[in-house]
């Protein structure tokens, strides 16, 4: 059977999950995401359990993904109203699932960037881009909207710059992407792999319940409406974290000046 996208974790708990249909771009379909979803459902319960700390979200050839396949949207035209609500309600899933990732997520963009993968590159905690890479809302340009994958990519970008780029469907470029909040770093083609290597390192040099509590609270806040209830809770995931075992270990190995326990040694790095 034709192998979609494929999941791997290493010693240290770095999940690297890979689109790998590079003979048509890393296209969507719902094949695809139905794979993703069974991983990122998977995922979901070993970052919980703090087995995996960070994930790594890549693809296969030159570019990260085309957006939708065009067999599948050959296909689409003969499906009912019905038949597309349940579609698009299995990417809404995909996208959610990705966003709500227990553990930090890094997407390594190498390429073209279209359509429904510029939804999964804004729902990625970071974003690292080779000067190539290339993205676009291209939905407009043949009668469709950027619909599931709106809310993640507005909120990267703003309102303003989300009605100009999904109104226009405009190729935007890396460092363009960089300047709207899309991407976080831009280098070049042959440091693409090394820099995803160093955040990776970074990440893991962080406590992976500090950053599960970290994550499960910026996506609180940024849509708590009560400034009491804000507040509270904030102050509930600090006292929390303080007296956690991780907490008390992170600080107690702060002050005697020694690495840790959750940070690798310089061997696992090295080895990895």
């Amino acid at each position: 059977m034709t192998e979609f996208c494929r999941l791997e974790i290493d010693k240290r708990g770095v999940a690297t999950l890979t689109l790998a249909r590079p003979e048509v771009h890393n296209a969507f379909d719902d094949r695809l995401i139905k794979a993703l979803n069974g991983h990122l459902t998977h995922l979901h319960a070993l970052a919980s359990q703090g087995e995996v700390r960070v994930m790594v979200l890549a693809s296969e050839g030159k570019s990260f993904s085309a957006g939708a396949d065009l067999k599948w949207m050959q296909r689409m035209v003969e499906y009912s109203r019905e038949d597309n609500l349940a579609d698009s309600r299995e990417l809404a899933r995909l996208m959610q699932l990705l966003d709500e990732l227990p553990c930090p997520s890094v997407c390594r963009v190498q390429g073209a960037t279209f359509g429904g993968a510029v939804g999964l590159a804004a729902c990625c905690d970071i974003v690292l881009a080779a000067e190539r890479a290339r993205f676009s809302l291209s939905e407009v340009r043949i009668g469709l909207a950027p619909a599931v994958i709106s809310p993640y990519v507005q909120r990267a970008i703003g309102m303003r710059q989300m009605r100009r780029y999904a109104l226009t469907a405009e190729v935007i470029d890396a460092h363009t992407a960089h300047q709207l909040g899309l991407v976080h770093d831009v280098c070049s083609d042959e440091l693409l792999e090394a820099r995803v290597a160093d955040m990776v390192s970074t990440l893991l040099a962080t406590s992976p319940e500090a950053s599960r509590a970290t994550k499960a609270l910026l996506a609180e806040v940024a849509v708590a409406d009560d400034d009491t209830r804000r507040q509270t809770r904030c102050c509930e995931v600090i006292s929390q974290l303080r007296v956690s075992e991780q907490g008390q270990a992170g600080l107690a190995a702060f002050f005697a000046g020694t690495r840790p326990p959750w940070a690798p040694s310089d061997d696992d790095s090295a080895s990895s």
